[in-house]
């Protein structure tokens, strides 16, 4: 059938340094594009492709793949003893699942959550306006899902996990937290929930992102099994090709989702 996405722009970086391994180079290959349907995402979401608003990547390095697109079936998960203490930590906070927004609320949380990771991992700076917002994180998308995360005493909201769902995959894009909620690990309660909430609605995989050995910064997507990873980034002419991970293999960290 005919694709139904609009594409506005199709780009390559240049290389540059590598954000999740500093002693090497990356680029990435980006379509900007619209219209995109679900279907059509998920078909890309198989073959290693991720979202931000219009943005659509994946890796296009010269001599590195260390970047693994990850995913887990939701029927056969079943979390860690840790995962499940996290999610019972968690457990007073009020879920809602509706569809992303823009506000100054979100925006300052935010804003505390990266500063505290400038501070504790030596992240860039970042100062993210209204429009870059409203661009990476509530971009209108028929597959758009926004997580909040609320303190029913307060009524605050305390995380905002972004996510696309499709009929067969759920995407986990990004998650922000109030650094106050740190020790009760609401990062690992976060992605539990996303696939727990998967399984419930009959969807069969989510989309973790991807896996780099030897980034640290997202170690946590190893620990979410059993897991798939994608043998490859496919050709126009391959057919993706996912493979379970054996357990000594998921040792790889992770990556911006």
């Amino acid at each position: 059938s005919r694709p139904l996405a609009r594409v506005l722009d199709v780009l390559q970086e240049e290389p540059r340094t590598c954000s999740y391994l500093p002693d090497r180079t990356a680029s990435l290959l980006h379509h900007i594009q619209v219209e995109v349907t679900p279907l059509e995402l998920e078909a890309m979401l198989e073959r290693g492709w991720r979202r931000f608003g219009p943005d659509y990547f994946r890796p296009a390095c010269d001599e590195c793949t260390a970047c693994i697109p990850t995913r887990v079936p939701t029927g056969t998960f079943r979390p860690s003893k840790s995962q499940r203490r996290a999610q019972g930590a968690c457990a007073d906070l009020e879920v809602r699942v509706g569809t992303p927004v823009f506000d100054l609320e979100r925006l300052d949380l935010y804003h505390a959550w990266h500063a505290q990771r400038e501070a504790a991992r030596g992240w860039e700076g970042a100062s993210l306006s209204e429009r870059s917002y409203r661009i990476q994180f509530a971009f209108p998308h028929p597959a758009a899902r926004e997580i909040t995360y609320v303190d029913p005493e307060t009524d605050r909201i305390v995380g905002v996990g972004l996510c696309d769902e499709t009929p067969r995959a759920w995407s986990a894009i990004y998650f922000f937290y109030d650094p106050a909620w740190a020790a009760r690990s609401l990062g690992t309660a976060n992605v539990v929930v996303q696939i727990e909430l998967a399984r419930r609605r009959g969807i069969p995989y989510v989309y973790l992102g991807y896996q780099v050995e030897g980034c640290a910064s997202l170690a946590y997507k190893s620990r979410f099994l059993p897991q798939e990873q994608l043998l490859h980034i496919p050709g126009d002419d391959e057919e993706p090709e996912w493979q379970l991970a054996a357990p000594r293999d998921v040792t790889r960290s992770g990556t911006r989702t």
